[in-house]
């Protein structure tokens, strides 16, 4: 039985991989039964159903925000789990909350999963996850090259934006209540703390 938290969990039946031995043909025999299941240093993470209010509608209001900008200016991708990103040096595809792709970039593919890393990443913590987004997530980001991260908390209502700069992240700020937050890699986007929780 797989652990509900996103720590390295238990294998899914007794003929999977040991810990540290999972690969993307492995991935890719998981049950589709709702989790999200990904996979780091060989380790298996799984991620139960989100809770809607305190996850999924503030993906759902800042992507449709981030989309209408994107849009609007012809920038590129933007996209939303649980579509598959590829990461380069990761054995499978990760499943962010929601990603930017800038236009023009010849290092990434669209398939299937898209490959190569995004220019910015977004994750919206939930009690089961937090840790994972802020430690394990959080490393594979900042190693795949990952130029913008925002770790967005909806019991604190903050965010928090980290920039990459010479292979690592560094925090430009963190963002609360009656505060707008803003991108680097997004120029002029930005985010009405107070809207995005309300």
């Amino acid at each position: 039985m797989i652990s509900p938290s996103p720590t390295i969990a238990s294998p899914v039946s007794r003929t999977e991989p040991e810990q540290g031995k999972w690969t993307f043909e492995d991935w890719l025999r998981l049950p589709d039964n709702g989790y999200r299941y990904e996979i780091i240093d060989g380790g298996l993470y799984m991620v139960p159903p989100p809770d809607f209010v305190q996850h999924q509608r503030p993906i759902a209001r800042l992507f449709n925000w981030m989309y209408v900008f994107v849009e609007t200016h012809q920038l590129g991708e933007v996209g939303i789990a649980p579509a598959g990103v590829r990461l380069p040096n990761q054995p499978v595809p990760f499943q962010p909350d929601i990603f930017f792709y800038a236009a023009g970039r010849a290092d990434v593919r669209f398939g299937q999963y898209i490959e190569g890393a995004p220019d910015l990443i977004v994750e919206v913590l939930s009690p089961s996850n937090w840790l994972y987004d802020r430690q394990e997530k959080f490393a594979v980001y900042e190693s795949a090259g990952v130029r913008e991260y925002w770790i967005v908390d909806p019991r604190m209502k903050t965010i928090e934006v980290f920039v990459w700069e010479q292979g690592t992240y560094t925090l430009i700020n963190k963002w609360g209540a009656g505060q707008r937050a803003q991108s680097q890699v997004l120029r002029g986007f930005e985010i009405a703390i107070d809207e995005l929780f309300q």
